[in-house]
């Protein structure tokens, strides 16, 4: 069989690479392994086909062109894990197959993961037009058509030292597909055994500051290219439109939450505020004793506005227009969530005065994570600091969330409404808005975010994060091609 394929493996572990060396150099279609990284292997003797090459950084743009440059077949095979690759039956054989049938630009495949001595399948996702996380997963095993490749290289006109393969990507998927085979292909070793609800903070970790800023700005270029970027141009926000009963309302939906929904509540009623407020709690049905306690608490504080509503079939997000929707509601909603609190009484009075002060249509703090007793846990403070007021909007496409706690002109998010879904409704209401308004920000942490077992995200296995993350890139999708159609108009 012809050999197609040249390999890029980063150096590890000296029995780790035997294993994965072995695994590439015994099939037929390999022609050449570059073993690529810093540190030179002593003692360590690399079968035939493979070499040590003067590639430091596969996610560096230097890296990237050398990739390019010494690979001279049809297809190029990158393994970005230290640890052992084991190839499935006709694995190979069946990427090279896909990729020439569908002429994609880059093949990715479902796989296994052995985790504690575990196989365990690890499907991922099909990639879309609003796939424009840097943290996509595609696995660890990408097969490239190497002209394509090199084209997309040709493009990469800026250095950077941690998102070149991030950069690939995007210019590769601006003219042909990366496809999913869903089929499992290989198996790769897991070794970040953390709950999927903390691993989903990685990016908002300071230490990774530098990394976020050269994503944003590969993002952002990408944008520019396909005709979906904003110019920080934003629609004025005119706090006159109607009257409220209310200047503020919180809202708060809930469902079963009798072990945190008082101190949520007792957290709003301590409030000091020089305008007047109310809560707006859109229980859900619960049946765990949640609303009895909500109808004592509104008999002690008349500012308590307790709904249920008449459907049975709403997410947090319906439950969200439910109280957008109240006659109670005032000019300007207010989350939180029934887990957490307020980190002291002047977070509503915060809140409001940055409405004006910014004359934004959406404000968007900061919060502290802590455990179900209150006590700081990692990452501590979420301070969502990759939001600019010049590029915010064009960088949220790329990120996972905005921020919280969030609060709302009433107006606009009656105009929009929340998806009725119960994950991901709050990013793609701040999308919405951030293609017309300017979102305001407070870095000070303004609540406390309750991390315990019944969090949606604390632990959530494969397949519930594959449908979060689906759910979020069709959410980016459909803003993408909004944002397109918009720039056409304005530049027309």
């Amino acid at each position: 069989m012809t050999e197609k394929i040249t390999c890029f493996i980063p150096a590890g572990e000296i029995k780790d690479m035997r294993i994965t060396l072995k695994e590439l150099n015994e099939n037929p279609l390999v022609k050449e392994i570059f073993i690529t990284g810093k540190n030179t292997i002593k003692g360590f003797e690399i079968p035939e086909k493979a070499c040590f090459s003067e590639i430091e950084n596969i996610q560096s743009t230097a890296g990237v062109k050398k990739m390019a440059e010494l690979s001279k077949t049809v297809f190029t095979l990158i393994y970005t894990k230290t640890l052992p690759l084991k190839l499935g039956a006709w694995a190979l054989e069946r990427m090279i197959q896909v990729a020439e049938n569908t002429f994609a630009g880059m093949i990715y495949s479902d796989h296994y993961q052995m985790r504690e001595e575990k196989l365990l399948p690890s499907p991922v996702i099909d990639y879309q037009d609003g796939s424009l996380r840097d943290d996509f997963n595609f696995g660890s095993l990408l097969l490239f058509n190497t002209q394509l490749l090199g084209r997309a290289v040709w493009n990469m006109i800026h250095e950077y030292q941690f998102a070149a393969l991030y950069e690939l990507r995007l210019k590769i998927s601006q003219h042909n597909r990366l496809f999913r085979i869903p089929e499992f292909l290989y198996t790769e070793m897991e070794t970040d055994t953390r709950q999927t609800g903390e691993k989903i903070f990685d990016y908002v970790d300071p230490k990774n500051r530098n990394v976020q800023i050269e994503m944003e700005k590969v993002c952002s270029q990408h944008l520019k290219d396909i005709g979906a970027w904003l110019e920080p141009d934003f629609t004025d926000v005119k706090f006159t439109e109607a009257d409220f009963p209310v200047e503020a309302s919180v809202i708060i939906p809930v469902r079963n939450r009798i072990k945190t929904i008082e101190d949520a509540i007792r957290s709003v009623f301590s409030q000091k505020t020089d305008f007047a407020f109310n809560l707006i709690v859109v229980d859900n049905h619960s049946s765990d004793g949640t609303t009895e306690l909500l109808q004592n608490l509104a008999i002690e504080d008349q500012r308590l506005i307790h709904v249920t509503p008449e459907r049975n079939d709403l997410g947090i997000g319906g439950c969200w227009n439910e109280g957008i929707y109240h006659k109670m509601c005032g000019k300007f909603a207010i989350q939180l969530d029934s887990d957490d609190l307020y980190i002291n009484d002047n977070v509503l009075q915060q809140i409001v005065d940055a409405f004006y002060r910014q004359n934004c249509a959406m404000v968007v703090g900061s919060y502290q994570m802590v455990n179900f007793k209150l006590e700081e846990i990692p990452p501590g403070l979420i301070d969502h600091r990759e939001w600019t007021p010049d590029n915010g909007r064009n960088n949220a496409l790329r990120i996972n969330g905005l921020g919280a706690p969030r609060a709302f002109y009433t107006p606009v998010i009656r105009n929009i409404r929340v998806p009725n879904v119960s994950y991901g409704e709050d990013y793609a209401l701040a999308l919405a808005i951030s293609r017309h308004y300017q979102i305001g920000r407070i870095y000070e942490p303004l609540y406390l975010c309750r991390r315990w077992d019944d969090n949606t995200d604390a632990s959530l296995n494969v397949s519930k994060m594959n449908e979060h993350n689906t759910y979020k890139d069709r959410i980016r999708t459909i803003e993408l091609w909004a944002r397109k159609e918009l720039v056409k108009k304005l530049t027309s």
